[in-house]
């Protein structure tokens, strides 16, 4: 049984040291595009490691400085193997092989499931995200750190491409607790599937959900791409309830949306698909739609 408490029979004198001057700033680097905060710095601190700098080790000093830490820190044995696990990764990524992670987890006799999970956020720290979708969305695994890992994977998204954050999010079935990660999420849903996003919406309560509505036709108003007129149909065709109706209404007419350039054409065309002419008839002015108004309205009068 490999005992993880003695440097050596963690760190072989023969392994070299893999954190020369590249991957310290590589390291770094992903570490400032991550705001500051690698998924290890986060689990270090959630295990009572809060030193700044801990990780990476720059020297064999420093590798025996973090290797005591750990192993006097006062955590659970998993978690303290969990921690030297992912520092033997780099080890791993340095010879382009496993073995060095591979033998220690069998030595100690490490669970599975603490593999998987420092592996998918090594994979996650290195931004390789398709990779890391392949463990940290493993049916095996309690959803820790969900939020951080929704985060990640919305802001760095390739091209608008979110079928990666939306995949973990789908698989997994987290509980978001911040207001970040929700509305990352919520963003990211509205920009590939509007109808998704608003079914996603009501499975939230009143609060929320009306906060997540307004949002939504935000989103979907002031998209950025595409036809802006099939936005507008498809948010005057959409099936709202009486509760959406209102928040649709008063979002367009009185609320932030009144000012965006399509909000008097959107709520026209919803008053149309509804059959709310008297409605229409109402509307003052209308641009390019006076004539359509102007028809309804002696349309009406003639039925009076």
């Amino acid at each position: 049984m490999l005992d993880y408490t003695r440097f050596q029979d963690v760190f072989p004198a023969d392994l070299q040291i893999p954190y020369d001057r590249r991957l310290q700033h590589e390291i770094d680097d992903r570490r400032k595009s991550l705001d500051g905060t690698l998924f290890i710095d986060r689990v270090m601190k959630a295990l009572g490691i809060a030193k700044a700098k801990t990780y990476p080790p720059k020297s064999e000093s420093a590798l025996r400085q973090v290797h005591q830490q750990i192993c006097d820190a006062g955590m659970s044995m998993h978690h303290k193997q969990s921690l030297l696990y992912y520092i033997l990764l780099d080890f791993d990524g340095a010879s382009g092989r496993d073995a060095v992670s591979e033998a220690f987890a069998m030595g100690t006799g490490m669970p599975g499931t603490y593999q998987v999970f420092m592996k998918g956020l090594w994979y996650m720290d290195r931004q390789d995200y398709q990779r890391a979708l392949e463990y940290v969305a493993h049916p095996s695994l309690t959803p820790d750190f969900a939020d951080d890992i929704v985060v990640a994977l919305v802001r760095h998204a390739e091209a608008n491409d979110y079928s990666l954050a939306l995949a973990y999010y789908h698989t997994v079935r987290p509980i978001l607790k911040t207001s970040e990660a929700l509305e990352l999420l919520f963003d990211a849903m509205v920009r590939t599937d509007a109808t998704e996003a608003l079914l996603f919406s009501r499975t939230h309560p009143g609060h929320t959900r009306e906060q997540l509505f307004r949002r939504w036709m935000g989103g979907v108003l002031d998209a950025g791409k595409g036809d802006k007129a099939a936005h507008v149909t498809q948010l005057a065709l959409m099936p709202f309830d009486a509760t959406e109706e209102a928040w649709f209404e008063e979002y367009l007419t009185r609320g932030e949306g009144r000012n965006l350039r399509r909000a008097k054409d959107t709520l026209l065309m919803r008053m149309i698909a509804c059959d709310r002419f008297a409605d229409v008839s109402r509307v003052k002015g209308g641009g390019p739609w006076s004539g359509v108004i102007d028809g309804i309205r002696k349309g009406i009068e003639g039925l009076e």
